[in-house]
């Protein structure tokens, strides 16, 4: 495992928290640098971006329900949990990472 590879899988885990500022502009290209480095990565890479990706498109989902959803109100807890599950998972795919350890189930829905 290079150094290299382990930075930019860091750096994704960055951007998608960067979304909460940019309006989600940096999870776009952090989905997008996953897409391009899980196919060249080893395996406890591989499971990162894996877990990344899924991340992004659950998040998405979740924010579109969510949106629509702010129209009888229960939105805003739709959007806050989200929250909470995005950073919780932003967090635990670093520690992974910075142990040098694979996510363990990255199909999960949670956390």
């Amino acid at each position: 495992m290079t150094e290299t590879n382990t930075n930019q899988a860091k750096l994704i885990y960055v951007l998608y928290l960067a979304g909460f500022i940019t309006g989600g502009v940096t999870s776009l290209i952090g989905v997008v640098m996953a897409y391009m480095a899980r196919g060249d990565a080893d395996e406890m890479l591989k499971s990162h971006y894996t877990w990344q990706i899924r991340t992004f498109w659950i998040a998405l989902v979740a924010s579109l329900v969510g949106g629509v959803l702010t129209i009888v109100l229960i939105g805003f807890l739709v959007l806050l949990g989200l929250a909470v599950w995005l950073i919780v998972r932003c967090v635990k795919g670093f520690q992974q990472l910075e142990k040098g350890e694979p996510i363990e189930d990255v199909e999960s829905w949670l956390v």
